[in-house]
């Protein structure tokens, strides 16, 4: 096993020591039914899995995206591998805990954040349920959810990402091993901080994780996913789906620093496919969909949050930066369908790109006939440095109404030796001038993540770009 590990996974390279039953490679109709005899699942998830299966069959992998890869071979990847370690009804077991600390995790979350840890293709221990139990909101695992709240999987499963949107959403719906389940009562808020943070460890194995999310009328949530891998010298694909449905005047805050392992920056080896689905469906009146992410890791990262604004007076937000160096390329962005009369979104888009990368925002806003009086707002920025990488933007806006309004804003700007020699100058360290330019150009985005959120972020981007500059 190759345990060669980059400076920008400094605190998440290590390979835990913990062993799993992996599944052999490839990809056929019995290893979709063997998960799911696995995992002790009812009927109609063995026959949403099925479905998914054929479909996939008559589905061929995209091609449109702005990135350079090959096809990925389905039959060179074990869909499943399970942690030996032990479950316990609440909290982690002490091999667990030796992981969260190593992760540096734990200390930071303990007693504040309601946290749900996933090895690999299965959850290992969930955080803090009694607690939460005390206002009725749930968290745990998926495969928990199928056997305690069926009803509620039945019901919100495949309805905002359905079977065959799309390749690997399709996929991901024919093998999803674990994820996490939340849900939110009517009128709650919840009490705590929610997190699952997803740690690739076995080598030549996929991740596919699915979550769902719920928050009824009136509730209210947070909602915080990490995720990292060690440094391994082949790629690995990883193909989640997130749903997140909010009901009427309900609240959803979803964040991620992605940190997943980018590959070799000098030829590229390695890196993890991160290519993902996530789409909230703003189903009631002044429902509120938030996201707000940042991308650091991964070789190949294809991932569009997006927001369906159903609702009327519904509105999402979108706040994002996108940091690639070396050879990573990313084909990033949102989607804001407006469905809902007088619906609002908010799109604000940071990328910057070093090395020989390439940084790419691709955006929709669509406004259609029965959503009048509605509004949309883009800002796209890009931070270029050197001569090598490339940055591009592709927004695409349909506005089906003459009572809408949309706004787009564009902007391309270069950082180069001269404007950090002139901070040096001013008696910076080369590292804080660094940080200073990323702050300044990250700001409005980083300031919308909880603070614990906040400062690994900035920590992170100041490092993977200090060490693209040299």
């Amino acid at each position: 096993m190759d345990k060669k590990f980059c400076r920008s996974d400094y605190k998440y390279g290590f390979v835990s020591e913990f062993e799993s039953d992996v599944f052999a490679k490839g990809l056929s109709r019995a290893t979709v039914i063997e998960i799911s005899k696995r995992k002790k699942e009812p009927p109609f998830l063995l026959a949403f899995r099925l479905q998914a299966f054929e479909k996939l069959k008559k589905m061929a992998q995209p091609k449109w995206a702005d990135l350079k890869m090959e096809s990925i071979d389905l039959q060179d990847i074990s869909y499943y591998a399970e942690p030996r370690v032990a479950r316990k009804k609440e909290g982690f077991s002490p091999e667990v805990v030796k992981t969260l600390k190593q992760l540096d995790i734990l200390e930071k979350e303990e007693g504040r954040v309601a946290l749900d840890f996933v090895l690999d293709s299965v959850s290992v221990g969930t955080s803090l349920q009694e607690k939460l139990k005390e206002s009725g909101v749930v968290l745990c695992s998926f495969s928990e959810a199928v056997q305690k709240y069926p009803d509620l999987v039945e019901k919100y499963l495949g309805s905002v990402v359905p079977v065959g949107d799309n390749f690997f959403a399709t996929l991901n719906s024919a093998v999803f091993s674990d994820g996490s389940f939340v849900y939110v009562p009517r009128g709650v808020a919840c009490p705590l901080e929610l997190s699952t943070y997803f740690r690739i460890n076995t080598q030549e194995i996929g991740q596919f994780e699915r979550t769902l999310i719920i928050a009824e009328e009136g509730a209210s949530l947070s909602y915080l996913e990490g995720c990292s891998a060690p440094a391994f010298s082949k790629s690995q694909l990883h193909a989640a789906v997130v749903e997140l449905v909010a009901l009427d005047e309900a609240t959803i805050k979803y964040s991620t620093v992605q940190n997943w392992y980018s590959g070799d920056p000098k030829n590229g080896r390695g890196g993890i496919y991160n290519l993902v689905t996530k789409r909230a469906l703003a189903s009631g009146r002044k429902a509120r969909i938030f996201w707000a992410q940042v991308e650091i890791g991964s070789a190949i990262t294809w991932k569009y949050p997006s927001c369906i604004l159903k609702g009327e007076e519904s509105s999402g937000e979108f706040y994002s930066v996108a940091i690639t160096t070396g050879r990573m390329q990313a084909d990033t962005g949102t989607k804001m369908i407006h469905l809902g009369k007088k619906s609002r979104s908010l799109i604000l888009s940071k990328g910057i790109a070093a090395g020989f990368s390439s940084n790419a925002y691709r955006g929709l806003v669509k406004i259609l006939p029965q959503a009048a009086g509605s509004r949309s707002y883009t800002q796209c920025d890009s931070l270029l440095s050197g001569k090598n990488c490339t940055a591009a933007t592709f927004p695409t806006v349909e506005v089906k109404n003459s009572s809408s309004v949309v706004s787009h804003e564009a902007s391309t700007s270069k950082l180069n030796a001269e404007e950090l020699f002139y901070l040096c100058s001013r008696g910076l360290r080369k590292e804080e001038a660094i940080a200073l330019v990323v702050s300044g150009f990250c700001r409005e985005v980083i300031k919308k993540l909880p603070f614990e959120f906040a400062l690994e972020a900035e920590e992170l981007l100041t490092m993977e770009l200090e060490k693209a500059i040299g």
